[in-house]
């Protein structure tokens, strides 16, 4: 049975850390480059979150990386950034051609940053709470 958060979204879904200041800025960096409202937003931390991860066959603590859920397939590190990179508007989609370089190297990158998050942009006790302009893109 389909979780209903994935099952009443039409969205292409991010699941971000939710205390991480660089994970909130990507966020909001999203946002500014989606103009058709592609995606849709809820932090790994909160019970929707955990529900969507569950659903996936994701452990509920995952927070090293983002994960996005598009038609019902899980995309996790790299693959997830660029899922993300190849819908928001030109040029930042052209970074989708790094699709060419193997996952494995790809991840490299990816958990090198992801284990230095905290200490490089620093992170809140609690998760973000949207502004009332794009509160409609959280689950």
């Amino acid at each position: 049975m389909m979780d209903k958060h994935l099952e009443q979204s039409q969205h292409t879904i991010v699941l971000i850390d939710g205390v991480c200041h660089m994970c909130q800025g990507l966020t909001k960096f999203i946002i500014k480059r989606d103009p058709a409202g592609v995606f849709q937003f809820a932090s790994l931390q909160s019970d929707i979150g955990k529900d969507i991860l569950r659903q996936g066959g994701l452990p509920e603590e995952t927070v090293d990386t983002v994960v996005v859920v598009e038609n019902g397939t899980y995309y996790t590190r790299s693959a997830a950034a660029l899922r993300i990179v190849r819908r928001l508007t030109f040029p930042w989609r052209l970074l989708y051609g790094f699709i060419i370089v193997p996952r494995a190297l790809r991840d490299v990158l990816y958990k090198w940053v992801a284990k230095n998050r905290y200490r490089w942009f620093g992170q809140d006790e609690e998760c973000m709470i949207p502004t009332p302009e794009i509160r409609r893109r959280f689950l």
